[in-house]
């Protein structure tokens, strides 16, 4: 009789201590270090993306690749030459939207030697568009600009600065 009150007792749970067990984790499907991965169009590499590490969570309905530890994302035009390159410390992408996300330190280089430095920016791979709806510095040539958010193709050539701050040169072409 002793023995049974004692298995019974010990079979009792501890509702906490179940809910832990029992809670479904967000772990990684695939885990892949100094990844180096290449998008091509028509047989023509036109992006190449580098990061220490890639975790992929296969979520079924909302699948996500994620960079914590940093991204370099360099573009390139039909002939391979560098278009721009972009870095940042973490990076995101939505699978099914193919929406990238950067955050933290974003510095972007464009062909003409701009400059382009934000906490965040998107790039929405199928409408090859790029932008930010925070602070944005960019540095050109002449000038240093100021904005809150921008706008520009994939590659930063044409780019729109929001909301501008700061002194603005003006060149005034000759009659």
């Amino acid at each position: 009789m002793l023995f049974a009150a004692l298995l019974f007792y010990s079979c009792e749970n501890d509702p906490e201590e179940i809910k832990q067990i029992t809670q479904e984790r967000n772990l990684p499907d695939q885990i892949a270090e100094n990844i180096e991965m290449l998008y091509s169009e028509k047989g023509n590499v036109m992006v190449k993306i580098t990061a220490p590490l890639m975790l992929h969570y296969e979520n079924k309905r909302n699948p996500y690749t994620e960079m914590p530890k940093g991204v370099e994302v360099i573009f390139y035009d039909s002939a391979m030459t560098v278009e721009s390159q972009l870095t940042a410390r973490y990076a995101i992408c939505r699978v099914k939207e193919k929406i990238w996300e950067v955050r933290n330190d974003v510095e972007v280089h464009n062909a003409r030697g701009e400059t382009f430095n934000s906490e965040r920016l998107v790039w929405e791979e199928l409408n090859e568009k790029v932008y930010s709806d925070v602070m944005v510095k960019i540095t050109t040539e002449d000038e240093i600009l100021f904005g809150e958010g921008f706008e520009s193709d994939q590659y930063f050539d044409k780019w729109v600065l929001k909301k501008p701050t700061g002194q603005i040169s003006i060149k005034q072409e000759d009659e």
